[in-house]
Order: C-alpha cells, then structure tokens, then sequence
C-alpha cells in the first residue's frame, strides 16, 4: 500500500483520474447545444467555418495522439468532441437547406479521418497538424478578448464555459506531461490555458458592467414611468 501511495504511483493514478473526468465531461459538453438546435429546427448564429477551424484543431489532436500510441485518458476527449462537432456542422447545413451538402461533408470527413488514423498519414502531417492547434487557439482567443475589450463586458459569455475550458486545459498539462511526456503536445495545452487564463481574467473583470448590460433597462422604473404618463394624461 505504502508503494502505491508513492510519488511515481501517485502521480500515475491521479493523472489517469484527471483524465477520466475530462472525458466524461467531454461526452455532454456540447449536447446542449445540439439539442438547442434539433428543438429550433434551425442553426442561425453557428457558423460553419468556425465549427471546420475548430474540427480541424481537434481532427489534428486526436490523429496525432492515436499515431504516437498515446493512453486514450491523454486524448479521449477529443474524440467525443470530434462526433459532437460534426453532428453540429450537419445540422447547421441540414436546417440551412443544404441537405446534400451535409451529407457530403460527412462523407468527406469520415474518409480523411479514416486516412488520418491509418498507417498511411506521413507523420510530419499530423505533426504540423497538431502543432497548428497553437496558432488557432491563439487567434481565436484574441479575437475574442478584443471584442470584449470593444464593447467594454463579455455580453452572453458563458462564465461557466470558460472556466471550465480554462481548467481543462490546466489539467490537460498534468495529464500530457504524466502520460506522454510530448513536449508539443504540453506546450499546445499551455498555450490554450495562457488563451483561457485571458478571457477569464476579462469575465471576472467585467462581471458588474456584463450584469449591468444583461440587465438592461429596470422594470420597475418603466413601470413607474408609464403610469406617470397615464396619470397626466387623465
């Protein structure tokens, strides 16, 4: 028991658990937004290139870590991820009224996946491919942080979100450096918990001005202001 509990053990054990939770998380975390979508029968306001930007980041993470024969609690969550990105991408072109297309996309993307895990990917391909993650996550959060700058709060930012988004990649780090010891695959996860730290750092930040926004104008006060109107009207 004693050499259970000990450092080299320890660390295993508690890596293979912080992986197993991110996983399970990773099973539900866009379920919602699926089913938003399947219960308004229509897509506005997701975007299809976002969702490929973001389908690529992933596709590339998985097919790298697969390749490297990495543990599946080091990259299993990419993985349920992945299917509930592509359901979406379908969705948006099926209540978009491209059917045919969606179907294409899904076929197009099966078969590259398909190749991707195969012995037949060349390895620096899924190493560039894994290593562009960094360039995305980073323009992607920027984007993010200057419109938040712009509009001065973090409008219908979910706080929840990004927490969770920003701790996941912090144990994400623990979990790479126990399981794989792959110095891009740390250094990606760093990068995406520098990313996540900024956007949280600016929900915490404009937390009273974001209430202040979501709030809008107060009830009550239209309320008293109407019967104001009323009252001299009679």
């Amino acid at each position: 028991m004693r050499v259970f509990l000990s450092g080299p053990c320890l660390k295993i054990l508690l890596s293979k658990v912080v992986g197993s939770v991110i996983i399970l998380g990773s099973m539900l975390v866009k379920v919602p937004q699926i089913a938003k979508i399947l219960g308004a029968k229509n897509a506005e306001g997701v975007s299809f290139l976002s969702l490929l930007g973001e389908l690529f980041a992933i596709t590339g993470s998985l097919a790298y870590s697969f390749a490297n024969g990495f543990p599946f609690s080091a990259w299993g969550e990419a993985l349920f991820v992945m299917f509930q990105t592509v359901t979406i991408g379908f969705l948006v072109q099926h209540y978009g009224g491209r059917s045919c297309i969606g179907a294409l996309f899904l076929l197009l993307y099966s078969i590259t996946l398909a190749l991707l895990l195969s012995p037949l990917a060349p390895a620096p391909l899924l190493a560039a491919m894994q290593a562009s993650n960094m360039p995305a996550i980073i323009i992607s959060r920027v984007i993010q942080a200057a419109v938040n700058l712009r509009n001065g709060h973090t409008g219908q930012l979910s706080a929840l979100t990004v927490t969770i988004l920003f701790a996941g990649s912090l144990a994400r780090i623990f979990t790479s450096v126990q399981e794989t010891g792959d110095t891009l695959l740390v250094v990606t996860y760093v990068v995406s918990v520098i990313a996540n730290g900024v956007i949280v750092a600016q929900v915490l930040y404009y937390w009273k001005s974001t209430k202040r926004f979501l709030q809008g104008p107060r009830a009550p006060d239209d309320n008293r202001a109407t019967a104001g109107k009323h009252d001299a009207a009679l």
